[in-house]
């Protein structure tokens, strides 16, 4: 692996900078027409950290369930869920801070930090930093960008046993053209987001 690889992959510097014990923040499914935004916060271990951590979207689902297994049985995680009656009152901006601080509150104790993915923070027990593109730079939010993905799936997959036709296990609430097309032929369903096009148009 070359040095600009391995310049490419996240790392502990981050939380290495604060003292005492530092959660990544991350969400899955800001973009989707269903289903709800999750969030997770990670504690990792640094003496003890899965191998193989990165940003949740390069990873292929197979390795992220292998990684799930390990971030939970190595590392501190509180997950924090935000519905999609919440998405289209408080709007996915606000929906997606909803999340993350009960992911953070899901925590056992409140951390020295959180490491915020992105550009905004919300308002936590804890002093928080935001870093832009931080899955793929900071090894807590790369874990927390894996329990958050890995636990949006599974919803969606659970989410197509009570809502059959809409191959939410296929598409997982995306846009799709299979999606949007299941949204013309059988209306929305109580998980799509209201506010969200196509859905919103339909409904108007």
């Amino acid at each position: 692996m070359s040095k600009n690889q391995i310049e490419k992959q996240p790392n502990y510097r981050f939380e290495s900078q604060i003292e005492g014990s530092v959660c990544g923040v991350d969400e899955a499914g800001r973009g989707p027409l269903a289903g709800p935004v999750v969030a997770a916060a990670v504690i990792l271990d640094p003496n003890n950290m899965p191998a193989g951590l990165n940003d949740s979207k390069v990873l292929t689902a197979e390795t992220r369930e292998f990684l799930m297994k390990d971030i939970l049985l190595t590392s501190v995680v509180g997950v924090g869920i935000a519905e999609p009656e919440e998405i289209d009152r408080a709007n996915i901006l606000g929906a997606t801070m909803i999340a993350m601080t009960r992911a953070v509150d899901a925590l056992p104790f409140v951390p020295a930090a959180a490491l915020i993915d992105g550009n905004k923070a919300p308002h936590l027990a804890c002093p928080t930093q935001t870093l832009i593109k931080g899955d793929a730079r900071c090894l807590s939010i790369a874990a927390a960008s894996i329990v958050a993905k890995v636990t949006r799936d599974r919803l969606m997959v659970e989410a197509d046993q009570r809502y059959p036709g809409y191959d939410f296990a296929g598409h997982k609430g995306y846009g799709t053209e299979v999606h949007r097309a299941k949204i013309h032929e059988l209306g929305p369903c109580p998980i799509h987001r209201r506010s969200f096009n196509p859905v919103k148009m339909m409904l108007n």
